[in-house]
């Protein structure tokens, strides 16, 4: 049975996040002729057409997707009704939150998010590593190993709900009913501040859940970490070099 094709994670992003919060905050400017609905249905157009085009190529459900589209609905909802700046605030603490929540309570289910966000069968030869695994004792180590690199990956959503929350709160303080445009470039600002910041401050984390993981996997197979990269994801390393 032939691997489903490997997404392209610029376009993903792209696609999901960045061109909506770009329209968003730049529709009034750039689409004038639109009203303010109209440029939500331009933004979410978006994540839903990424969704939906993934669906088809991969069979799978692009989970960036999904919370694009949440976010985008949550995001031009508060700009619609010209919700007061706290409601931004609180949009921008539970995103993160909810995924922390959701990668925890995953492991309980069959699919656990790690899989994706960290274990993804795209960049490591589950096949080669499984193989390696195969003793009950090995197969509670990783199961182990696992559940850490959840927590760790866990802990720094948390942080960048905690982050998102103060960030906002300085950044956006203008009342939408008082003055639009001022709020709509305080949440243009709360976007980038927000990225810089919170990505110095949650990457070392993410980089740390994935060094334990390359470890772990080392000891438990005896595989170096580059035998337990996808031929694929070396094939596309080498190639963007």
């Amino acid at each position: 049975m032939s691997q489903p094709p490997r997404e392209n994670l610029f376009l993903n992003l792209g696609f999901n996040l960045l061109l909506p919060v770009m329209i968003l905050n730049k529709g009034a400017k750039w689409l004038p002729f639109l009203s303010p609905t109209s440029v939500l249905l331009v933004a979410l157009a978006f994540p839903v057409g990424y969704f939906l085009y993934d669906l088809k190529k991969r069979k799978k459900r692009n989970l960036i997707s999904i919370l694009g589209i949440v976010g985008v609905l949550l995001t031009g909802s508060i700009g619609l009704f010209k919700l007061p700046p706290i409601y931004f605030a609180i949009k921008e603490t539970l995103m993160p939150l909810l995924i922390g929540i959701a990668v925890v309570v995953s492991l309980k289910t069959k699919n656990p998010l790690i899989h994706a966000l960290l274990y993804n069968p795209d960049i490591f030869d589950a096949e080669k590593i499984d193989a390696r695994i195969d003793t009950p004792a090995k197969k509670a180590s990783f199961n182990d190993l696992m559940k850490l690199c959840t927590w760790i990956i866990a802990l720094s959503f948390l942080v960048s709900a905690f982050l998102n929350f103060f960030i906002t709160k300085m950044i956006v303080v203008t009342d939408p009913r008082v003055d639009q445009a001022a709020y709509n470039s305080e949440i243009g600002t709360q976007h980038w501040v927000g990225l810089i910041v919170i990505s110095i401050c949650t990457l070392p984390i993410s980089f740390y859940a994935m060094w334990r993981l390359f470890k772990g996997i080392e000891q438990l197979t005896g595989l170096t970490m580059e035998e337990v990269i996808h031929a694929d994801a070396k094939k596309d390393s080498k190639d963007k070099t």
